[in-house]
């Protein structure tokens, strides 16, 4: 039977619309179930373990599988699947399109051991509970107009600091007029007693309310242990069943790690509360006193109040005294390894403030030098290597590939930060291209993903402003104060350790002089 035109047409217009429809439903189909690359050398059962066991430190191990995979691609623990991502751009769409959906941080060993199984805000699921104690953190204590109500704190440990170099200096230098000092402990000690004060109203060096070195040093050395261990994972994140066994003692060793540091913030806390008790408190002086105003609520989100305020402040203490310790080492080893770039730095000090008076924090803003020195240094050794893990809540398309809810993420930013299609030179350290037009309005507050060293999106650092000014202040006035040398002009050791935070391996042990004529006193605080 012949058609008529209309219902040829009609037929035509049927047809081309079903192919349409099977193409496009074939498309989707596809395009949601192609996976990212899984990297090979997966051993049976426990997948790829071996890259977060050693020997290489993990982000070296990922950054040849990603030279091999791309910079996405999948690798397991276990059970658990684990995206591994390099690339800024990815990063970009991770940290603003899908942000919420990795804002979880995922449920292994370490974070439930030393973090209050969830209360410490650093590692609590994403959800009221933490943007309840995040918004305290970031309104009260390191908001920009609460750090310069602080400054006070961060000038008189400073110039304490300062001084016990001077002290040092005269009763032990040489010969030839110089000192060796161990800048690891000698900028432990004042990022310590600069947080301890800030959070807990605590010093444990120097003035008329220290306390003896030793209980410093076995805080710095808890602290360093909490970070060391919140990095690894162990065989019961990949194979949940064999948890019981606690092979290796890790998890054993985690918990007296966790027992020491709750006495210790415990035995701050119990002084706070018999000093209010006892009426002596009238006012809030630190952020654990406004911590026991503020939370009342004895059950908030299963924990009681105690538990959330050690867990909070002990997260704040650890953070804040430990990476920026991380960084200015390496700041400094990397200046001492590029001495020209050290001199331009103390010409630039020369120029700006000069010889007759100390540095404030104001000058610091025409330091322009400098301000690239440790961007550069961020670039190439940011504190966290990998950035701390997180978690999808969600089924997400990344780059194309299908990611399921409960895949766990981490940013390799080592590698990220030394893309060579982004940076020329990407494993030199060259402050200079951090003057250039095209680099100079890069910052480091996760809105520039080609750098991104305290990480993105919602659970980005929230220290990031008391970071610069500590990176940026202390090392400024330690340069202005002093010449630095190793001995013997050697070279220094640049290899890092395992752990959340990657710190400098070996101690650096450095040559100190003073440069000025005598010790100035820091601009008072006002």
């Amino acid at each position: 039977m012949d058609l008529s035109p209309w219902q040829e047409n009609y037929t035509f217009i049927l047809a081309t619309f079903a192919i349409i429809l099977v193409i496009y439903c074939l498309s989707f189909f596809y395009t949601t179930t192609i996976d990212p690359p899984e990297a090979s050398g997966a051993w049976p059962i426990i997948g790829h373990f071996k890259v977060f066991s050693g020997p290489d430190l993990p982000h070296v191990t990922l950054s040849s599988l990603a030279n091999r995979y791309g910079p996405i691609f999948m690798v397991r623990l276990g059970i658990r699947k684990v995206l591994v991502v390099s690339n800024s751009d990815i990063a970009k769409d991770i940290f603003t399109t899908h942000d919420v959906i990795v804002s979880d941080r995922p449920n292994y060993i370490a974070a439930n051991i030393l973090g209050f199984n969830g209360a410490s805000f650093a590692f609590a699921p994403y959800g009221p509970y933490w943007r309840g104690i995040r918004k305290i953190i970031s309104q009260e204590l390191l908001s920009n107009s609460r750090l310069e109500k602080l400054k006070c704190v961060r000038v008189i440990e400073l110039e304490s600091a300062i001084k016990n170099m001077h002290d040092i200096w005269r009763e032990k230098k040489d010969g030839q007029g110089k000192v060796v000092v161990e800048m690891k402990k000698w900028f432990g000690e004042l990022n310590m007693n600069t947080m301890l004060k800030l959070v807990a109203g605590k010093r444990y060096t120097g003035g008329v309310d220290g306390e003896d070195e030793e209980e410093m040093m076995s805080c710095r050395g808890v602290i360093r242990e909490w970070f060391q261990y919140l990095g690894l994972f162990v065989v019961a994140d990949a194979l949940p069943f064999l948890g019981w066994l606690d092979l290796g003692g890790y998890q054993k060793t985690m918990e007296q790690v966790a027992r020491e540091l709750d006495l210790m913030v415990g035995k701050w806390l119990e002084e706070h509360r018999q000093k209010r008790s006892s009426g002596n408190a009238t006012e809030v002086n630190d952020f654990m006193d406004l911590m026991i105003q503020i939370v009342e609520d004895n059950n908030v989100a299963g924990y009681n109040v105690d538990t959330i305020i050690k867990a909070t402040c002990e997260s704040l203490i650890a953070g804040g005294a430990d990476t920026t310790t991380v960084m200015l080492t390496w700041t400094l080893s990397l200046l001492l390894n590029n001495r020209h770039a050290l001199r331009k730095v103390q010409e630039e000090l020369d120029t700006h403030v000069g010889k007759d008076r100390q540095l404030n924090e104001s000058d610091i803003y025409n330091l322009v030098y400098l301000q690239a020195v440790i961007k550069e240094t961020l670039r190439l050794y940011p504190a966290a290597f990998l950035n701390a893990p997180r978690a999808f809540t969600k089924d997400c398309r990344i780059a194309g590939y299908h990611v399921p809810k409960g895949t766990w993420l981490l940013i390799n930013i080592w590698k990220l930060h030394r893309d060579p299609k982004i940076w020329s030179d990407p494993n030199e350290f060259i402050p200079e291209r951090f003057l250039s037009p095209n680099n100079m309005h890069l910052d480091v507050k996760g809105a520039d993903f080609e750098l991104i060293p305290f990480g993105a999106g919602r659970r980005s650092c929230p220290g990031i402003a008391l970071a610069d000014q500590m990176l940026l202040t202390v090392l400024a006035t330690l340069l202005q104060n002093f010449d630095i040398s190793t001995p013997s002009d050697e070279p220094v050791d640049m290899s890092a350790s395992a752990g959340l935070t990657n710190a400098k391996a070996t101690p650096l042990e450095v040559l100190v002089s003073p440069r000025l004529h005598a010790p100035m006193d820091i601009e008072p605080c006002r």
